[in-house]
């Protein structure tokens, strides 16, 4: 269940990007929120624990795909190393951890809050997303627009997101954890407002797993 946590932690350089640049971020942000009602990506995640003296940095790289539908459904499906699964349909968040073949359920709406899932899924419009964060356009760099999100909740386990855009697509999250674990997944082939299956985000209790409700 460590693992799968490390996966949840469910989206820094400079630049010479003039102001208008930094407006870019805000406003691509905005079209994202407003315009792309449901995506598809393929992601690789790359965690990064805080560096402890003495030991060397050791990265965890996972990849899977991610799936999302507004208002507030979306799947991560780890793949490698580990099988592992997030899924939210609108009322329940369900983690799945294949090697303890464990399911977690939780209430939806006190799981999210102010998370990365919350940003990217959950939103109907920028005012909502500024209810929980505080958003501020970033330099451009990596050929992306970036929007640093701060929640406003103070005792939860985030520090800061920052998301970044290819025009209203979705390209890259960077998180930083309350205990300064960093994660940074980066999406490619990514679909804008695909017509996505039904059932697409209906969660399957897999056989024999022992079911944990919280």
């Amino acid at each position: 269940m460590k693992r799968f946590l490390l996966g949840c932690s469910l989206l820094l350089l400079l630049s010479t990007a003039a102001g208008s640049a930094w407006a870019g971020g805000m406003e691509s942000l905005e079209a994202f929120v407003k315009n792309v009602r449901s995506g598809r990506a393929q992601f690789t995640q790359t965690v990064t624990p805080p560096a402890r003296e003495g030991e060397p940095v050791r990265n965890r790289v996972s990849t899977g795909s991610f799936e999302f539908q507004r208002p507030g459904k979306f799947k991560f499906d780890y793949k490698k190393p580990f099988v592992q699964l997030i899924l939210a349909d609108g009322q329940s968040l369900w983690l799945y951890d294949a090697d303890l073949n464990q399911v977690t359920q939780r209430k939806q709406a006190q799981a999210l809050g102010s998370t990365p899932a919350a940003l990217i899924a959950a939103a109907a419009d920028l005012r909502a997303l500024q209810a929980d964060f505080d958003l501020e356009a970033a330099p451009e760099r990596d050929g992306l627009q970036w929007v640093k999100a701060t929640p406003k909740a103070k005792d939860g386990q985030l520090q800061h997101v920052q998301v970044g855009f290819a025009g209203e697509s979705l390209a890259a999250l960077e998180i930083l954890d309350s205990f300064g674990q960093r994660s940074v997944l980066k999406f490619d082939k990514v679909e804008v407002n695909p017509a996505l299956p039904a059932g697409t985000f209906t969660f399957k209790t897999p056989a024999g797993a022992d079911v944990i409700r919280q």
